[in-house]
């Protein structure tokens, strides 16, 4: 269903156009076999082998109005990207939560077992199971029903929302830092103070046409305790670019179209990939998203004329390093990382290059430019800030 390839990606988008307007709008909402009334783009728009610019002006040039709930939702994800950029101790919180959610595993034999119920698709829920399962075996879930298993994990099974988003981060090919936490914590109520999210059983069965009608969901959604939030930091600009110092271009799962820095001018003198997949959880990534992510990767490097480019992980950032040096870089340029496990290396990388005498240069796109800083409160200002 999903090729990893930004030729896929685009041929998928172009198939979807025609049906981008009020087909959209008023079928959205509907989780049915084959997903046919969403555009399914999302793998391809979390490592940017397609972006969310090329989706919009696209979408704008079939549908000059009309189209606006569809261009809402390409939003969200640049909203999403942004809110937590501005706020990185989201992210860390979250990571916090997860090795104390794991820890009880281990202390608490029958949350483990409610867990694994969940996980496998055994609790006997209506619909939870299924979505279960086919989040393992497709790698994808309709965001409606991403809704509904949120809700259900958190205020039916009463199991910890840190859990539920591991799940859903180790085996989506859409997992996204920014996007999978922070609608969790929508669900949860942890985003927009007080506002949490009930899955009910007449809502599932009227969007999944009488394919499920779960029984004994939890009649109320009480939000789940939560510090304040902590305000945005100012939103980052990037680096500047300069494409006259012998660069080595560094590809990375977060933006696989690094064609746009050659278009700005940049000649590198090497090339080489970053990866992190493993990086996104404590626990081990299903093995179809590193795939994947491991395609994609190739694909990027083979538009870049580099197919046999050098691969890096965490692990190997030293060589990474050495590669620069060896080959005379003064600097590694790559696209903007936003916050998560890629962001991290890069960090890593950062320090570890500073000795070498080797600068990192983080690109930031005008959309994310753009963007970012208007991501300081909740979706709908955000929105009339960027669309108008």
């Amino acid at each position: 269903m999903f090729k990893p390839t930004r030729a896929a990606g685009l041929d998928r988008l172009h198939a979807f156009l025609p049906r981008a307007g009020r087909d959209y709008a008023a079928l959205r909402n509907l989780d049915l076999p084959g997903h046919p009334h969403v555009s399914t783009l999302s793998p391809w728009l979390r490592h940017r082998l397609v972006t969310e610019e090329e989706v919009i002006d696209a979408t704008l040039r079939i549908h000059p109005q009309g189209a606006e709930k569809f261009l809402a939702e390409v939003w969200w994800r640049t909203y999403w990207k942004g809110w937590l950029e501005l706020r990185p101790g989201i992210w860390a919180a979250y990571r916090q939560g997860l090795a104390a959610g794991l820890n009880r595993l281990a202390a608490e034999p029958g949350l483990a077992a409610r867990a694994e119920a969940a996980m496998t698709g055994d609790t006997g829920i209506d619909g939870f199971d299924d979505w279960a399962q086919e989040v393992v075996a497709t790698g994808y879930l309709h965001n409606h029903a991403r809704m509904w298993f949120a809700s259900i994990w958190i205020f039916t099974l009463r199991l910890p929302w840190e859990l539920g988003a591991d799940f859903f981060l180790r085996h989506l090919l859409d997992g996204d830092p920014a996007s999978n936490t922070l609608s969790w914590r929508w669900v949860a109520g942890l985003h927009t103070p007080g506002k949490t999210y009930l899955a009910t059983a007449d809502n599932i069965a009227r969007n999944t046409n009488g394919r499920f009608r779960p029984e004994g969901l939890a009649a109320e959604a009480p939000p789940l305790p939560m510090p304040p939030l902590p305000p945005p930091r100012p939103a980052p600009q990037g680096d500047p670019l300069d494409c006259t110092a012998a660069s080595l271009l560094l590809v990375t799962e977060e933006d696989l179209c690094p064609e746009f820095l050659l278009d700005l001018g940049l000649r590198p003198v090497a090339v080489a990939a970053l990866s992190d997949v493993a990086g996104r959880s404590p626990l081990a990534v299903a093995d179809p998203v590193h795939r994947f992510t491991g395609s994609a990767i190739a694909d990027s490097l083979d538009r870049l004329g580099h197919p046999d480019a050098p691969r890096f992980d965490r692990r190997t950032l030293p060589a990474l390093v050495d590669l620069a040096e060896r080959a005379g870089a003064v600097q590694i340029v790559t696209p903007y990382a936003p916050t998560g496990p890629v962001a991290s290396a890069l960090s890593d990388l950062a320090s570890l290059a500073a000795r070498r005498g080797i600068g990192l240069t983080r690109v930031l796109r005008a959309h994310d430019r753009h963007a970012w800083p208007q991501a300081t409160h909740g979706f709908f200002r955000f929105r009339e800030a960027v669309m108008g």
